[in-house]
């Protein structure tokens, strides 16, 4: 059985299970936040490749992302002072896209100390 296409379309989806979820926009593109704070969008910079997702995690997450999987995750130098990841939609399937949006949200509602 074929898998089926990952695209914004299933970030949304995804998100409507996510407590505080909401859509929105980050510099003029489709956007996921909670609480006013950036889960995940559409990368508007050129430098990500078409297809992709950025989504906020913690460098030390992201660094293992792409170690585990460079396939999947990667970054630009555009995004290196960013604490994200950006997603090739592509590669990636509905189950891990959930447990990445999942854990993003643990990071953006983080309390900061």
């Amino acid at each position: 059985m074929p898998r089926k296409k990952v695209s914004f379309d299933t970030v949304r989806e995804i998100a409507r299970e996510l407590p505080g979820a909401e859509e929105s926009t980050s510099y003029g593109s489709p956007a996921i936040k909670v609480g006013g704070k950036l889960l995940a969008c559409l990368p508007s910079h050129k430098s990500a490749e078409p297809d992709s997702l950025v989504v906020r995690t913690d460098f030390i997450r992201r660094d293992e992302l792409i170690a585990e999987a460079p396939e999947i995750y990667y970054t630009k130098p555009h995004y290196q002072g960013y604490a994200s990841v950006l997603v090739r939609l592509n590669k990636i399937d509905r189950d891990a896209l959930r447990d990445l949006l999942k854990g993003s949200l643990r990071f953006v509602t983080a309390r900061k100390r």
